[in-house]
């Protein structure tokens, strides 16, 4: 009886992990909205279960952003393969900004560089798609940011989509 019981949960265990996330790491590349365009970036992934991961982001555009997510994956049942998924983090921004002041006396311009640098919240929510076949999972999300250090506001941004290499 002992011995079915210990076996039951073994299987009961492998067949839980089966239905869990499809894989375990990843990492890609990341298009995200970053004014005044869409900016490359890159993306890495980690599951530290079977619904909870963790995933950090670098973006490039006119300078450097580093944003840390926690995040919850849920099955989306009607179509396989499919999470949806929410989650909070922080991010830190360090952008160069280059405007061009156009003098009224001679017609000539000026280039005026500043630093701005910014911290702050983080969220987000998105679809997940592990392909069956292949070590590729793409994602499509929105992750808005609260500014909380120079420039305190809120940044709604726009879809972000992501490819990842999945192993």
């Amino acid at each position: 009886m002992k011995k079915s019981l210990v076996l039951f949960s073994f299987l009961s265990i492998i067949a839980l992990s089966s239905k869990a996330q499809e894989y375990k790491n990843a990492v890609g590349i990341r298009l995200g909205p970053n004014s005044p365009a869409i900016s490359p970036g890159f993306t890495v992934k980690h599951f530290l279960n079977e619904t909870n991961a963790v995933e950090g982001i670098i973006g490039l555009s006119n300078g450097i952003g580093v944003c840390a997510l926690y995040e919850w994956y849920h099955p989306i049942e009607s179509v396989e393969h499919l999470h949806w998924f929410v989650g909070a983090g922080a991010y830190t921004a360090f952008r160069t900004n280059t405007n061009y002041i156009v003098n009224s006396g001679d017609g000539g311009a000026v280039t005026v560089k500043s630093n701005n640098n910014f911290v702050g919240a983080a969220g987000i929510v998105g679809l997940d798609y592990k392909f069956d076949q292949l070590p590729l999972s793409i994602s499509v999300d929105w992750k808005p940011e609260l500014n909380i250090i120079s420039a305190v506001g809120f940044e709604g941004s726009g879809v972000g989509v992501s490819a990842r290499f999945t192993f």
